[in-house]
């Protein structure tokens, strides 16, 4: 049974940081990539960070490049993501995302999500 994780989440002042973790397990993790999407309430899900499967390889959305870092530990099945200095509109549901691609064939799964809230 595939199980994907997130915790970390809460309600934190402007200028705060939290950290991510998104637990995985009932695939074999060091062969997928890995992402973290978000939502924010009335808004389409957006990518937020991207890590490569051997986590040699990031990507990240303009609006978090330089305070976001999106990080993997292979050993542990386990994806993080450290914000710093989150602002208000980085207030969303925030979703683990696994995704690997084998030929034609596309295998993805995603997380239950976990509510991130930046507010005074």
């Amino acid at each position: 049974q595939v199980q994907l994780v997130e915790s970390g989440g809460g309600l934190v002042q402007p200028g705060g940081s939290l950290r991510l973790s998104c637990a995985t397990s009932g695939f074999t993790f060091v062969n997928y990539g890995m992402s973290w999407y978000r939502q924010a309430p009335g808004k389409e899900r957006e990518l937020v960070a991207g890590i490569s499967s051997a986590g040699s390889s990031t990507n990240y959305a303009d609006s978090v490049k330089g305070r976001f870092t999106i990080s993997r530990d292979n050993a542990k099945n386990t994806l993080y993501l450290q914000m710093n200095s989150l602002k208000p509109e980085d207030t969303a549901v925030y979703f683990c995302n696994a995704r690997r691609v084998e030929f034609r064939s596309v295998s993805e799964y995603w997380g239950q999500g976990t509510q991130v809230t930046v507010s005074s």
